[in-house]
């Protein structure tokens, strides 16, 4: 089973995985856990060419080749033998990222990009998709409080993460059985029960 997690800046969702990947051990599966951009030795430098925030010059195009060549890496290099082997991947972001940051968020042409991610991911899709919903401002104040997190991305102007939370909302009308929408503004631990609900609800019993 793939699992895919999103959603805006500031909400909380890496902080999550911890403890939902133990409870999907505790149900008999050997899980891994895995990010993007990055994953793979390529992916991780790649990702730091994406982050840093010392290189505002990437223009929106560069920044969807670099997403997508990390993630081809990614999926041939770790996420594809995972699942071959019979694990459980919990992903945090994936191809829905591009999505809402690069086709809603820089507005780009989407079916351009559909075709550039299912080209980087040969095709493979989450079997569920977790969206950790916040208010844009308060997922970035949650970032500005924990500024060694802060990166390239998070420094994108205000109306840039509105359109991106809006793009999520717009990719889980278009899919709605893939996806589970989760108030990411309560308390963790209603978060996790509600992420760890979501995931039940699908995993098939061992």
């Amino acid at each position: 089973m793939f699992i895919t997690l999103e959603g805006p800046e500031g909400s909380g969702k890496t902080s999550q995985i911890p403890a939902l990947k133990a409870f999907i051990c505790e149900r008999g599966y050997d899980v891994l856990v895995t990010r993007e951009p990055g994953g793979t030795r390529v992916g991780d430098q790649i990702r730091e060419v994406l982050m840093n925030l010392k290189n505002v010059s990437i223009v929106p195009r560069t920044e969807i080749l670099l997403f997508q060549a990390a993630r081809a890496q990614h999926v041939e290099e770790v996420i594809r033998p995972a699942l071959a082997a019979g694990k459980v991947v919990i992903c945090d972001r994936f191809g829905d990222s591009t999505l809402a940051y690069q086709g809603y968020g820089h507005q780009t042409d989407l079916e351009k990009l559909r075709y550039l991610v299912n080209y980087a991911t040969g095709g493979l899709q989450p079997d569920l998709t977790l969206l950790l919903d916040i208010p844009v401002r308060e997922g970035l104040k949650r970032k500005v409080a924990n500024a060694s997190e802060w990166n390239r991305l998070d420094a994108y102007a205000e109306a840039f993460h509105c359109r991106v939370r809006e793009g999520y909302i717009k990719l889980v009308q278009e899919e709605p059985e893939r996806w589970k929408v989760i108030d990411a503004t309560q308390p963790m631990p209603q978060v996790q029960a509600a992420m760890q609900q979501a995931v039940q609800d699908r995993l098939p019993v061992k």
